[in-house]
């Protein structure tokens, strides 16, 4: 019998318990046809000469358009001081035309010794309005020409609730805007054009297929200051009509993206997308996601809610909302038939999530609802008990352990600096833990994740929660399995067990065998190729293969 797509000469690690290893993959019409199938011919033939073959990598939490928008804008990631910034800035703006706003990405305050201030980016940008986003997304910083144009100069903005403008001794802004805050600025600036997005989709598919990403969730579309346009759905869509997105996306929107609905008086829709359109309508290459609701902020920006105040600040962070509001949003959403992704990093805003998915649930029984929290990045062991009890999957970002960890710690002190971004303690509680990145946050790619997981690993060297560390197997399958099980398609993908979705990628060499890819070197294996439904998304030519076909 003549197939698609024969890969021989592999070591496949499936991520099917039934099967968990084989040496060749048959493929047909987009799908996992056999394992070791020798009799099969291929109509295309590949010889892994001996390269692991994996199922392809999840991203359960990422921000797609954010991150091509990012790759033109002024990167700032990096740097140490502040003057550099402002060099940056001055340069940028000395090749912009007049009145083009500077726009950077990027910073981190608690690397370069403080957020930039406004009166200096005036100097730097010789009146260009600078809008400058904190590498976290939760905070920003502009500088007076745009402050003017808010009205925070005049006294007239009326600052959203969640958001708070801060300000110097003496009262007058200093240019930083937190959380909700930015929606003034958001407001000046979105939505942007579906064609830009498009653009910018299709140049992060590029880089996720090189990383061996075959699915994304995008968490955040259509409204609030993550969200780009009231259009962004179309620019997935046309990015995938152009053939530039070459991998799956489930996409969340959020829930300023929602409205009232009204029907027949028995339906139970009565919150939601224009049409009761909602979580899971669409296909297996792009299809509508949870709801995304923000019940608080940032580690890092200090802006999460906490139960103790932060051990270098007099203050227990804030949510984003009134707690009654955000309630309600909750329940009417979950009535109506949306799954409900909740970004609750402290574990203030965590027991917020845990309350209101519980009444949820006792209100409205939907077993497979599988709510989920997005970071979970501070709870407590009964938090996590009572996350199993529920059904509540955390989606926590494990990289953050390497790239802001050091913060992180410095912000909650030695005491709580164990229970970050816990792993381990989930699985013994039962509960899965999806891989996820929120890139661009931090790094997006999965392997550079994986490592984490097992090293747990800060930059500067400290292991953050030693009892939180899992075995590479585990890791694999959080950015296999387990990302597809969040997203409700565990039937679909996840491993290589015939019938599923033909999505997997070669790698260098078996990051599962610790014999030969010890756990410093998971980040850095190599991705030869991806694959989306048998078709070489990525790697195409060191294959051999028509780039085209």
């Amino acid at each position: 019998m003549d197939v698609d797509l024969v890969v021989r000469g592999a070591s496949v690690v499936t991520m099917d318990d039934e099967r968990p290893r084989a040496r060749s993959l048959a493929v047909h019409h987009g799908r996992v046809l056999a394992l070791d199938a020798e009799g099969l011919r291929g109509r295309t033939e590949i010889d892994a000469q001996g390269a692991a073959l994996v199922p392809g990598f999840g991203d359960a939490h990422n921000h797609m358009a954010w991150f091509g928008q990012r790759l033109e804008a002024l990167d700032l990631s990096g740097l140490t001081d502040l003057a550099t910034l402002y060099e940056r800035v001055a340069t940028r703006a000395a090749a912009l035309d007049a009145g083009a706003m500077v726009v950077g990405t990027g910073y981190d305050d608690t690397t370069i010794g403080g957020h930039p201030h406004r009166r200096e980016l005036d100097r730097a940008a010789g009146g260009r309005p600078v809008w400058l986003q904190h590498r976290t997304g939760h905070v920003c910083t502009v500088n007076g020409p745009l402050l003017e144009r808010i009205g925070l100069l005049d006294g007239s903005a009326k600052v959203p609730t969640g958001g708070v403008v801060v300000t110097d001794g003496s009262g007058e802004p200093t240019g930083v805007l937190e959380e909700q805050a930015q929606n003034l600025i958001v407001d000046l600036v979105v939505p942007y054009p579906v064609d830009e997005l498009a653009r910018a989709i299709g140049r992060a598919s590029t880089v996720y297929a090189a990383d061996g990403l075959t699915h994304v969730t995008e968490c955040g579309i259509g409204a609030g200051w993550i969200g780009r346009s009231p259009l962004e759905l179309a620019a997935y869509q046309q990015a995938r009509d152009a053939g530039e997105l070459g991998v799956r996306v489930q996409l969340m929107p959020t829930v300023g993206a929602l409205r009232p609905l009204s029907g027949h008086a028995d339906d139970a829709v009565r919150f939601g997308l224009d049409l009761g359109v909602r979580t899971g309508f669409g296909d297996d290459r792009l299809r509508i996601g949870p709801m995304k609701i923000f019940l608080d902020g940032s580690l890092v920006a200090r802006t999460a809610a906490m139960l103790d105040p932060f051990c270098d600040r007099h203050s227990h962070g804030y949510l984003q909302d009134d707690p009654d509001v955000m309630r309600s949003r909750i329940l009417d959403a979950h009535a109506s038939g949306w799954r409900i992704a909740a970004h609750a990093i402290g574990d203030r805003a965590v027991d917020l999530a845990l309350d209101v998915f519980a009444e949820a649930q006792a209100r409205h029984p939907r077993p497979g609802a599988r709510p989920r929290i997005e970071h979970a990045a501070v709870t407590t062991p009964a938090q996590i008990t009572r996350m199993a009890q529920l059904g509540v999957t955390p989606v926590p970002q494990p990289r953050f352990l390497y790239e802001i960890g050091d913060t992180m710690a410095a912000a909650i002190g030695p005491d709580r600096t164990d229970g970050l971004y816990r792993h381990a303690s989930f699985l013994r509680a039962g509960v899965r833990v999806p891989g996820s990145s929120d890139r661009p946050v931090a790094a997006g790619a999965p392997l550079l994740g994986m490592q984490s997981m097992v090293q747990r690993l800060s930059s500067s060297g400290a292991v953050i929660g030693p009892d939180e560390r899992v075995d590479a197997t585990t890791a694999l399958r959080a950015y296999t399995l387990d990302a597809a099980w969040i997203a409700g398609e565990e039937a679909e993908r996840g491993s290589l067990t015939p019938g599923k979705l033909a999505d997997f990628v070669l790698l260098t060499d078996d990051i599962t065998d610790e014999r030969t890819v010890p756990a410093d070197r998971i980040g850095s294996t190599g991705v030869v190729a991806t694959f989306v439904g048998g078709r070489c998304i990525h790697g195409a030519a060191a294959l051999g293969l028509d780039p085209e076909a």
